[in-house]
C-alpha cells in the first residue's frame, strides 16, 4: 500500500478502503467455503482494526490455488460467498500462462466492475455521443463485456465487432464513424497493417481515441509511438485488467505510460517477488491486490504477477492521489527473463525492439536446453537492408544487457496477429 501522507484526498481514500473491507471480510466469513478454510488455515479473524491488520495476518491468495480448488470442485470452485443461484455471469482467463480460471458474478458485484469501467472511460474521454468499436471476438474474457456495458451507461453508442473478419472490422469503422476504438495494442497495429493492403487510407480515419488493454504496450513509448504513427490523429489510451479481479487501472491524463490504480476499488500492495515483503521504495514489484466490491468471488491478497513501478508519492500532475505505476505494467513474474544472471523484462526488450522503426511484429524465445539459458529475437521487418536492422538490435541489446543477442529475420507473415493477448515470449 502507498505509504500515508497528510493530503486529505489521501487520507479519505484509505478510510473508505477500511469500511469497505470491513464489510468484505464480515461477508465472506463463515459463508465463502475457499476463504473461511483458508483463513481457519492460517488461525486469522475476519475484523480487522486498521488497513494494516490486511498485511499483518492475512495470507496472500495465489493463482494455483484458485486452479487447485476449481480442480478439485469442478467446474467453479468453492470461491463463492453465496448459493450458485445469486450468479448471473461466467467469464474466464485466456489461460495464456496456464490453466484457465472460471469466475462468477453476481448483479452487485457485475454492476460494481461496470462503475470501475466507466471510471476508466471518463478519464479517457469517452462522452455521450461517442461511437466506440469494440474489436474483440466477445469470448468469455470479461474484460470485452464490462467495457462495452459500461460505454452504453456512459452514453456513448456501441459497436460490437465480434465474428468480422479485419477487413470487415476496417469497414465497419468507417461505415459507422467510430470515433473511439477499443482493442489489444496487437491488434490496433494489425488493423493498420491491413489497411494497408486493403488500400484504405488511416489519415482519413474517423477514430480520435484508441483505449488499448490486454497487454502492456500502451504505456511502453516505443509501442506508443508507433500506434500514434498508423494512426494519425488518434491518442492512445492505455488500462489494464484481469477476469479475476475486474478493471484495475486507467491512464494518468497528465503522464503518458502511467496508469492509476482505482484504488476506491482496490486495495494495492506492491512486494518483492521473491520475498513476499513489500518492496523497497520505487522498487519494481509484484502488485498484490484485494477487490473491495466484487463480494460474491473476492480476492483478498491477490498476487497478480504483474511488475509494476510506483510512481512517487503524494498529488499526481492530474491532481489524483491514487496510486500511479510509471510505465505500467512492466512484464509478468512468470515472464520475466534471468539469463547470465541479468532480470530482462519484457517491456525493455519491446521498448529497444518498437524504437527501431522498422519491425512489424517480434518473438523473443527462451532456449533452456542448453547448459545456460539463452534468448533469441524473431523480427519481422519492412526494412530494406534486414541485416542493418538485425546488427542495430544487436548493438542496442548489448548496450542496454551487456550480452549478446542474436536476431533473427523471418519471411513478412510468420508470426501471428492474434485479436487477444499476443504471446511474444515463448520457451523453446
Amino acid at each position: 500500500m502507498p505509504p500515508a501522507t497528510t493530503f486529505p484526498k489521501r487520507l479519505a481514500i484509505g478510510s473508505s478502503q477500511f469500511d469497505q473491507l470491513r464489510v468484505l471480510l464480515s461477508t465472506v466469513g463463515g459463508r465463502n467455503p475457499f476463504y473461511t478454510a483458508k483463513f481457519n488455515a492460517a488461525h486469522a479473524g475476519y475484523s480487522v482494526r486498521h488497513l494494516g491488520d490486511l498485511t499483518d495476518s492475512i495470507p496472500f491468495t495465489t493463482k494455483a490455488e484458485i486452479i487447485a480448488d476449481q480442480e478439485s470442485h469442478p467446474p467453479y470452485g468453492t470461491n463463492l460467498t453465496f448459493p450458485l443461484d445469486r450468479y448471473t455471469r461466467l467469464s474466464q482467463t485466456s489461460g495464456t500462462t496456464g490453466t484457465p480460471i472460471r469466475w462468477l458474478d453476481t448483479p452487485e458485484s457485475w454492476e460494481w466492475m461496470l462503475r470501475n469501467w466507466e471510471l476508466v472511460h471518463q478519464a479517457a474521454g469517452v462522452k455521450r455521443g461517442d461511437r466506440i468499436f469494440f474489436a474483440f471476438s466477445f469470448g468469455p474474457f470479461l474484460g470485452f463485456w464490462t467495457a462495452f456495458e459500461s460505454a452504453a451507461r456512459v452514453g456513448a453508442l456501441c459497436l460490437p465487432g465480434g465474428g468480422l473478419s479485419t477487413a470487415a472490422r476496417l469497414r465497419a469503422i468507417f461505415d459507422h464513424q467510430a470515433s473511439v476504438l477499443c482493442c489489444t495494442p496487437t491488434y490496433a497495429v494489425r488493423l493498420a497493417e491491413v489497411a494497408a493492403g486493403e488500400g484504405i487510407d488511416l489519415t482519413q480515419s474517423p477514430v480520435r481515441l484508441i483505449i488499448v488493454a490486454g497487454e502492456p504496450g500502451g504505456s511502453i513509448p516505443a509501442t506508443r509511438a508507433r500506434l500514434e504513427q498508423l494512426w494519425p490523429g488518434a491518442r492512445i489510451f492505455d488500462h489494464h485488467g484481469m477476469t479475476e479481479v475486474g478493471p484495475v487501472t486507467f491512464e494518468c491524463p497528465a503522464q503518458p505510460g502511467r496508469l492509476h490504480v482505482i484504488e476506491t476499488s482496490y486495495i494495492a500492495e506492491i512486494i518483492n517477488p521473491e520475498t513476499g515483503r513489500p518492496a523497497e521504495h520505487d522498487a519494481v514489484g509484484e502488485l498484490v491486490l484485494t477487490t473491495l466490491g466484487r463480494v460474491g468471488s473476492p480476492l483478498i491478497r491477490y498476487r497478480t504477477g504483474d511488475l509494476v513501478k510506483p510512481s512517487p508519492s503524494g498529488m499526481c500532475e492530474c491532481g489524483r492521489h491514487d496510486l500511479g505505476l510509471d510505465g505500467g505494467i512492466l512484464g509478468r513474474t512468470d515472464d520475466m527473463i534471468i539469463v547470465r544472471g541479468v532480470n530482462i523484462y519484457p517491456s525493455a526488450l519491446e521498448q529497444i525492439i518498437g524504437g527501431s522503426g522498422s519491425v512489424t511484429e517480434f518473438r523473443v524465445r527462451l532456449v533452456a536446453s542448453r547448459a545456460l539459458p539463452e534468448i533469441e529475437v524473431d523480427v519481422e521487418t519492412v526494412a530494406a537492408d534486414p541485416d542493418a536492422v538485425i546488427q542495430r538490435l544487436q548493438t542496442e541489446f548489448e548496450s542496454a544487457f551487456r550480452m549478446r543477442i542474436p536476431v533473427v529475420v523471418l519471411p513478412t507473415g510468420t508470426l501471428p496477429r492474434p485479436e487477444g493477448k499476443a504471446r511474444r515470449f515463448v520457451r523453446a
